[in-house]
């Protein structure tokens, strides 16, 4: 990484940092573009060239989340299915208790949870995250584009994902300890990618010899 690029990464670190600081201070809907750009000691021009959404201060993993389904599954091994592979990849999720799956503490998932703006911000992702998978189920199976199977098969594995999210972010503002949080997600998606399994265990099976 060449040093231009070190700084521009500390510099949208430390906007986000200090977002997350007010955010968790003063609520969401409570602090402007200007209050985050004083804390960080830059230009609220700076802020917004690195956010430009103010609901992705809060959300600022959303690239990784968005992406995270549809990588799982064009990394998948030979021989797995692309269920197969968002199974695996979220039990180890849970096990080390990944921000992007839902553990963020309760003062996090209170943040969120209370603010209209980002219940909504979050749920925009969810979509882009299940749109992002099935464009990559669609080009995994060379399905045609009049093809449903892919949206479908996205929007129920999706799906998955969106309700133990909220898992997550319910037994959080409950004050669950992370290893019981991460017991009850591993649990609930066993069961779920299991009531999956009769359809799509066979859906998207990368072949041996890539």
């Amino acid at each position: 990484m060449g040093l231009r690029e070190m700084k521009k990464r500390q510099t949208r670190q430390n906007i986000s940092d200090q977002a997350t600081r007010l955010f968790l201070r003063h609520g969401f809907d409570r602090v402007t573009i200007a209050d985050v750009a004083a804390a960080a000691q830059v230009a609220k021009m700076t802020v917004t060239n690195y956010f430009p959404r103010k609901e992705d201060l809060a959300l600022d993993l959303h690239e990784e989340f968005t992406g995270l389904l549809a990588r799982t599954v064009a990394e998948r091994a030979p021989g797995e299915s692309a269920l197969a592979a968002l199974r695996r990849a979220f039990l180890d999720a849970a096990a080390r208790h990944d921000p992007v799956i839902g553990f963020s503490g309760p003062d996090f998932a209170r943040m969120i949870t209370e603010s209209p703006a980002l219940v909504a911000r979050l749920r925009e992702l969810h979509e882009e995250r299940e749109n992002a998978l099935a464009a990559v189920l669609a080009a995994e199976t060379a399905a045609h584009p009049d093809d449903p199977l892919p949206r479908l098969a996205a929007a129920q594995l999706a799906a998955v994902h969106r309700v133990l999210f909220q898992e997550a972010l319910r037994r959080t503002l409950d004050n669950e300890p992370d290893e019981e949080i991460a017991a009850a997600l591993a649990k609930s998606a066993r069961m779920a990618f299991d009531m999956l399994s009769p359809a799509l265990s066979g859906y998207a099976v990368r072949p041996a010899s890539q």
